[in-house]
């Protein structure tokens, strides 16, 4: 298999959005308490295995998805499946802004970044981009 980089604005789309979730795994799983700080998080003294669910839920799922995703860039399924991903990121973001009093500046930039990310990889899949 070769690996090639995209040559149409419908395949680069989805494969900056797969780079993107790579280098959040990648964050994840190297500096997993920046992240939880970036992420207004912290874990309790008295439970450092904590430090495993970002290693290994967060990191983990971000560079699996997004690995397979920058590799197959091109086929439909993957390009849903990621935009699927961060599309339900961000409903499960909304949901705490309307009903956990998670309306900060922090949520809402981030919800915005999960719609972004879930765009680029859906816009070329529903036909919003066109190929070629």
């Amino acid at each position: 298999m070769q690996f090639s980089l995209p040559l149409y604005a419908a395949d680069w789309l989805p494969f900056v959005a797969a780079a993107l979730t790579t280098l959040f795994g990648l964050a994840a799983l190297l500096a997993p308490r920046v992240v939880l700080m970036a992420l207004h998080l912290d874990t309790a003294p008295a439970h450092p295995e904590a430090v495993a669910e970002i290693r290994g839920t967060l990191a983990g799922f971000w560079l699996g998805t997004g690995i397979v995703a920058l590799l197959f860039y091109d086929q439909p399924f993957l390009q849903m499946t990621l935009g699927a991903a961060w599309l339900f990121t961000g409903f499960g973001r909304l949901m705490s802004i309307l009903f956990d009093a998670g309306a900060t500046v922090a949520n809402w930039a981030l919800l915005a970044l999960n719609a972004v990310l879930a765009a680029l990889c859906l816009a070329p899949v529903l036909g919003f981009v066109p190929f070629g």
